[in-house]
């Protein structure tokens, strides 16, 4: 990969590229935009990330030969964004898609939309690409109009061309001049007609697939740089810890060893070659000598301790008059552990300093507020900072890619002029990034004489579900200088889209229903967001207690739910994977199979997904096999469908491992779950043998975040199969051998 150092306007400003901004007039954007609707007296919002970037030059290149250079502020997680986004700029300009490049996350030359992260890319980056193409295909129209003195309602376009209705026609890279730049979007969009579309809504192979599987240049760990170095962190075994003192003569006679990096708690060393920074790494560690204290709280009683921290409490629905329904209560309470994002490679940064600053290459989700937080850090201005996104292997998340970012930029200060490779290690990944918060839920219902639920409240206790970059004080660098940064004030997620209680309101129609966020400002270990955030908990444990409803009704628990939906497309794809599945009377299983049923609107405001789930467990070892799945999802206008169909397939295997497997472990000082061992995963024996994602498609309609709908469901729907399996419901999760073993009693 060649380095990109050049600002973006010199990038814009590149001989034979023009921008489709197009000042030659906003008149001409204005009219063309009309085309779409009536004038109105008052402009509406831009749409999606539009309104942060609103000129068209910050989505949409133009170059002279007519290839065309599309911008987001998104990053490719693996989500395949990457070909969705192209797939919508391809439509709306009339071009093959081979023919567009993406430009992802990069401070020096993409618009800043902030954190790819809550499934927003496709509703913010998607919303705002698809009505920059838009605005610029009317745009060549109406400039192609006036050199063909043609009305621009009379000409079309077709392959990167302008047609008029007499065969005369012209290339987009002759359109476009140095009069034509730099203008503002408008509100109004002429889009075209879902009934035309030739490449939205029909599957296109990933993009960023090839280089990841013929060994290329894919991910931020392939980076190689001419001079290049690598570097290790020496991390204190835990919180708290204070390097008291540390022998550095030991390595500097080492093959290899260039320099080792001390500031108050933070050590690195500096090595030509990886493994001798590996080894140099090792010794350093043996040769250091640190202060540390008890302070994390006993694993066995988390639970009990998370629901007796001080908490701010926020009432978030508070419906009709609860606690007057008669009928019959139910209660339950639910536990989720500390849970790690597992990303398969530890975290990976290159950074090089030089005299006009900074660059880092990093798979951060949010390069903009990691350039704040890295030039706050090395006290420079934000201008002498630029992060440039490449793809990380796994994540979802906050994990320690921000942090190995940090680490990079500030080892390569003690390195002018080469190229800083920090690679962590996977005890350093499992021990140090950021896990998903550990959860309590209580529940509590009442079932009326009709067996319809009455009476609903609902209360959640969560640390906060983001404490990412922002600041130095994010970053664990910041934190262990001998100047250090304060870590950020803890804070909540507002709703309607929430962090720990997102999802905790719940989208059926009950007429008395309260919910209640605990928020806990306290943090024993290190959190932040992890994959769908507070909804996986919530959704698992409102789903799952939605079957105990049902059960208690002696209903269907599909039927139960039906009963309780108004909303049209949730009853949509209940229906849906409930018919697919081919949903029966438990009646119909054998001992130790179990099917089980959930569903949720992702933050009850993205894409509907609901469920199916059939299992296996074995009754002498507690082993659970999910043995197959069927889910529906609904996320407004498919792009690509088989990238929907992949995201969910995606999440019912991490939801699966998460629900199963997953759980940090701790003493009273230290993370002890530090490798696959003592933090296992779903394993390649344990994937079904068959999961069916069916999408339910809604031509026009907006985009629906789609990346985290199935997190929340899958667990729950895994849960109720074990239940419906075992005749024991367990409420604490990871739902682990030992745990079925003991509920059923063997």
């Amino acid at each position: 990969m060649t380095a990109i150092i050049a600002s973006r306007r010199h990038v814009l400003a590149g001989t034979g590229a023009l921008i489709v901004s197009f000042s030659s007039a906003t008149k001409l954007l204005g009219e063309a935009a009309r085309q779409g609707g009536p004038e109105q007296t008052e402009k509406p919002p831009l749409p999606g990330s539009l309104k942060a970037n609103p000129r068209l030059d910050s989505w949409v290149r133009i170059e002279a030969d007519g290839s065309i250079a599309i911008f987001t502020g998104k990053a490719e997680l693996g989500q395949g964004i990457k070909t969705a986004l192209l797939q919508i700029a391809a439509e709306q300009l009339d071009v093959p898609l081979a023919s567009l490049k993406l430009i992802t996350a990069d401070t020096g030359i993409t618009p800043n939309e902030g954190f790819t992260a809550g499934s927003r890319s496709m509703q913010d980056s998607g919303r705002a690409i698809l009505h920059a193409a838009a605005q610029a295909r009317a745009i060549l129209l109406a400039t192609a109009g006036e050199r063909l003195g043609v009305a621009p309602s009379e000409l079309k376009t077709q392959n990167g061309t302008v047609i008029a209705p007499s065969g005369s026609n012209i290339r987009y890279g002759e359109l476009v001049s140095d009069e034509l730049l730099e203008v503002e979007a408008q509100p109004q969009s002429h889009l075209k007609e879902p009934g035309t579309f030739r490449i939205i809504g029909n599957s296109a192979q990933r993009v960023d697939i090839p280089a990841k599987v013929t060994g290329g240049e894919a991910y931020v760990h392939d980076l190689r740089l001419p001079g290049m170095v690598h570097a290790r962190v020496v991390r204190p075994p835990s919180y708290g810890a204070r390097l008291v003192s540390v022998s550095t003569d030991s390595v500097k006679g080492m093959a290899g060893v260039l320099k080792v990096v001390r500031d108050g708690d933070f050590l690195a060393v500096i090595a030509e070659r990886e493994f001798q920074a590996i080894k140099a790494m090792r010794k350093l560690a043996a040769n250091a000598r640190w202060d540390e204290k008890a302070r994390l709280p006993r694993a066995s009683e988390l639970p009990s301790f998370i629901t007796s921290l001080e908490a701010e409490d926020t009432v978030i629905l508070d419906r009709g008059q609860p606690q007057s329904a008669d009928g019959k209560r139910f209660e339950a309470t639910f536990t989720r552990p500390y849970q790690v994002h597992g990303s398969i490679g530890p975290s990976c940064a290159v950074a090089r300093s030089d005299h006009n600053g900074v660059t880092v290459w990093t798979h951060s989700q949010g390069v903009y507020p990691d350039q704040q937080a890295i030039a706050e850090l090395l006290r420079l201005p934000t201008d002498q900072v630029r992060c440039i996104h490449m793809e990380g292997s796994g994540c979802y998340g906050h994990n320690g890619a921000d942090d190995a970012a940090a680490d990079a930029a500030l080892i390569s200060r003690s390195l002018p002029d080469r190229p800083v490779r920090v690679q962590w290690m996977r005890e350093q990944e499992h021990g140090w990034e950021p896990f998903g918060p550990a959860m309590v839920t209580k529940v509590s219902a009442v079932l009326d004489r009709n067996g319809r639920i009455a009476d609903w409240n609902y209360a959640v206790w969560s640390n906060t579900h983001s404490m990412r970059p922002g600041g130095a004080g994010s970053l664990l660098a910041g934190q262990h200088l001998a100047q250090p940064f304060a870590v950020p004030v803890p804070k909540p997620i507002p709703q309607p889209e929430g962090g720990g209680d997102r999802n905790a309101i719940p989208l059926y129609s009950i007429p008395n229903a309260r919910v209640v966020h605990h928020f806990l400002p306290a943090m024993p270990v290190r959190v932040s967001a992890l994959r769908a955030l507070g909804a996986y908990m919530n959704v698992f444990s409102i789903e799952s207690f939605m079957d105990e409803l049902a059960r208690a009704a002696d209903d269907d628990p599909v039927e139960f739910r039906l009963r309780h939906l108004d909303d049209v497309r949730a009853r949509d794809v209940v229906t849906k994977a409930s018919e697919i599945f081919g949903w029966r009377p438990s009646s119909q299983r054998h001992p130790g199979h179990g099917h089980g049923f959930a569903f949720a609107r992702y933050k009850n405001l993205a894409a509907y997904c609901a469920i199916a789930a059939a299992v296996e467990v074995d009754r002498d070892t507690g082993r659970v096999w999910l043995v197959r799945a069927v889910a529906a999802i609904d996320s407004g206008q498919a792009v690509n469908p088989d990238g929907l169909i992949n995201q969910v397939e995606g999440a019912i295997l991490q939801s699966a491992s998460w629900t199963l497997y997953e759980s940090v472990s701790f003493d009273n000082t230290r993370i002890t779950s530090v490798d696959w061992s003592t933090y296992p995963i779903l394993r390649f024996n344990a994937v079904p043998d068959s999961i069916e994602v069916h999408v339910i498609d809604r031509p026009g309609q907006p985009f629906l975040g789609s990346g985290e709908c199935g997190q929340g469901p899958a667990a729950a729907a895994i849960a109720n199969a074990v239940a419906d399996a075992t005749g024991q419901r367990l409420r604490d999760l990871p739902l682990t051998r030992g745990r079925i073993k003991a509920a059923w009693g063997t």
